[in-house]
């Protein structure tokens, strides 16, 4: 029974590890791919993370 019991721990310990190295692979996955280098700079987003704003032709009519 001891057997037994210790083969469990032991196979729960390696399912725990190799479950662990899959979720730190696929976080460094996210996070080589949202660090990417992009074509243009900044991937056309603006410095503050938001969408940057288009001019209107009523702007360039008064510029």
């Amino acid at each position: 029974m001891k057997k037994l019991l210790a083969l469990a721990a032991i196979a729960g310990a390696v399912l725990f590890v190799v479950k662990r190295n899959k979720a730190a692979k696929a976080e460094a996955d996210l996070w080589r791919e949202a660090t990417a280098p992009t074509e243009r700079p900044l991937g056309a987003v603006s410095t503050n993370g938001s969408a940057p704003a288009k001019a209107s032709s009523s702007d360039a009519a008064n510029n």
